[in-house]
C-alpha cells in the first residue's frame, strides 16, 4: 500500500504525483495544507516528516522524505515503466536536474510564490495566527525570507534574486531541449516531471509571458506535449482548484508591472 501525505499545489508534491500517476499506482491520499501552515507543523505530522514539509510517502510501512529520493525510489521499486535513462551519461543529466532543483530552484521558489500569490489571504489573518505559523517554520532563513516578502512582497529585497533563479532555469531548460525531446532523455521522466511544477507556478502567477512561443519556443512546447499527458490530467489538473488558480492569477496579474523590469536581461 502507498500513502502520499501531499498538497495540491505544492512543487514537491506535484513532481511526486506525477511519477506515481505515469506509473499507474494508486496512492491513499493525506492532504496536508502547507499554506495555512498548521497540518505540517502538528506533532503526528513532524513525527513523519522532521521537516514540517511534504510530501512523504509511505510504501508498505516505510516512511519516505525528501521527493527527489521518493520518485528515484518509486523507479527503482516499480521500474515500468521506467523514468531515467538506461545509460550512464543519461542518468547524470536527470540527477543533474534534481540537484539544481533541490539546491536552486525549490529554496526560490517560496520566494516568488509568498510574494505573490497566497500574500493578501495570509495577511487578512489574525498577526498572533500568522506569527504562530511564521515561528513554526524550523529553518531561520527560510523563516526570515517568508516573513519579508509577506510585508514587502515583490519588493522584498530577496525576490528579484529568486526570480532570476528561475530566470536561470528556465533558460537552462530551453537550451536542454534544442537537442533532446525531453529533459529525461527521449521519453518523459523524472527530469520533466521535477522541473514542470516549477514552470507552472510562474504560469499559476500571470508570469506568462516568459513561458511563450516568442520567448522560449522549446520550453512553450515541452510544457504543451506535458499538459496533454495522461498523467498531467490525474497528477496535477484533478487536484487543482479553479478558484485557487485564479487568486494566484489575479495576485500575479497585479504585480506585474513590478515584476517585468526585474525579468529583462541586461
Amino acid at each position: 500500500m502507498i500513502e502520499l501525505y501531499h498538497f495540491a499545489f505544492s512543487t514537491c508534491s506535484q513532481k511526486t504525483r506525477l511519477v506515481l500517476a505515469e506509473k499507474g499506482l494508486d496512492f491513499v491520499s493525506r492532504e496536508v495544507d502547507i499554506v495555512i501552515g498548521e497540518q505540517q507543523h502538528d506533532p503526528a505530522y513532524v513525527k513523519l516528516n522532521p521537516k514540517h514539509v511534504v510530501p512523504t510517502l509511505v510504501h508498505d510501512g516505510r516512511v519516505l522524505v525528501e521527493s527527489s529520493l521518493i520518485i528515484k525510489y518509486l523507479d527503482d521499486a516499480f521500474p515500468d515503466p521506467p523514468m531515467r535513462p538506461r545509460d550512464a551519461a543519461g542518468r547524470y543529466a536527470v540527477d543533474f536536474w534534481l540537484k539544481r532543483v533541490d539546491e536552486e530552484l525549490h529554496p526560490a521558489a517560496p520566494v516568488v510564490t509568498f510574494a505573490v500569490g497566497p500574500r493578501k489571504l495570509l495577511l487578512q489573518q489574525p498577526v498572533e495566527v500568522r506569527e504562530a505559523s511564521l515561528a513554526a517554520i524550523p529553518d531561520p532563513k527560510a523563516r526570515a525570507e517568508r516573513r519579508s516578502v509577506l510585508e514587502h512582497g515583490v519588493k522584498a529585497p530577496e525576490f528579484a534574486g529568486a526570480l532570476g533563479v528561475f530566470l536561470d532555469s528556465i533558460d537552462a531548460v530551453e537550451s536542454d531541449l534544442a537537442s533532446q525531446t525531453w529533459l529525461s532523455g527521449d521519453r518523459f521522466g523524472l527530469a520533466d516531471a521535477t522541473v514542470l511544477p516549477y514552470v507552472l507556478r510562474l504560469e499559476h502567477l500571470a508570469m506568462d509571458p516568459l513561458l511563450s512561443v516568442a520567448a522560449r519556443p522549446r520550453l512553450a512546447d515541452w510544457l504543451a506535449r506535458i499538459k496533454a499527458l495522461p498523467s498531467y490530467a490525474t497528477a496535477v489538473e484533478a487536484w487543482s482548484a479553479p478558484a485557487a488558480v485564479e487568486m494566484l492569477r489575479s495576485n500575479g496579474k497585479a504585480v506585474w508591472a513590478d515584476v517585468e523590469p526585474l525579468t529583462l536581461r541586461r
